[in-house]
């Protein structure tokens, strides 16, 4: 039996914003979808859409295409239109309060202050899906936080991003087939 799977990877839609540092979840989402040989062809729901299969089971990929704090809507749509379980969601995000390089996965929690969980929480009216948490660091000192996250990577953080964009996707892969709580213990110790 296929399951379905729904990975989202959450940014900010536009050329301008490509390489901000609140659009990890894109860059991710990006090479997920080439290492499962896919790639974004069509729109559908308000976000760009991958299909693939990894080890016999579905996988939509996402973009959403609404600015980070709107996700929710393009989410709520994603989930209804392709009948996905709450508990074949990961999203991808990024998150200032790890160090740029670490990886945690979460079966389920809070938005912790990002907006764009904060959106599909109340889309979907619920906190139980799992996220995969990508470090992208805290400002360093004047910078204010949202000039830290619609920021680029400096070249120097680069090599950095690379790394752990490919931990990201094998994380991702690990949670298709062996599941959160396994996938967890082997991510989170990174």
């Amino acid at each position: 039996m296929h399951n379905r799977y729904l990975i989202i990877g959450l940014g900010n839609p536009g050329r301008r914003h490509a390489n901000n540092r609140h659009n990890l979840g894109f860059m991710i989402a990006d090479l997920l979808a080439s290492e499962v040989a896919s790639e974004f062809q069509k729109k559908s729901c308000q976000a760009l859409i991958a299909v693939a299969m990894h080890q016999d089971q579905d996988v939509i990929i996402a973009k959403p295409q609404l600015y980070m704090n709107r996700s929710g809507e393009a989410v709520q749509q994603l989930v209804r239109y392709f009948n996905i379980d709450v508990d074949k969601i990961l999203v991808v995000v990024d998150d200032a309060d790890l160090p740029l390089g670490k990886l945690r996965l979460r079966k389920q929690g809070s938005a912790g202050g990002h907006n764009g969980l904060k959106s599909i929480i109340a889309h979907l009216n619920t906190q139980e899906f799992a996220r995969l948490r990508v470090g992208m660091g805290r400002p360093n000192g004047e910078n204010d936080m949202v000039e830290h996250v619609l920021s680029d990577f400096s070249r120097a953080e680069t090599a950095v991003v690379r790394d752990v964009c490919q931990q990201a996707v094998q994380t991702i892969l690990g949670f298709i087939t062996l599941g959160t709580d396994q996938t967890t213990n082997t991510t989170n110790t990174l």
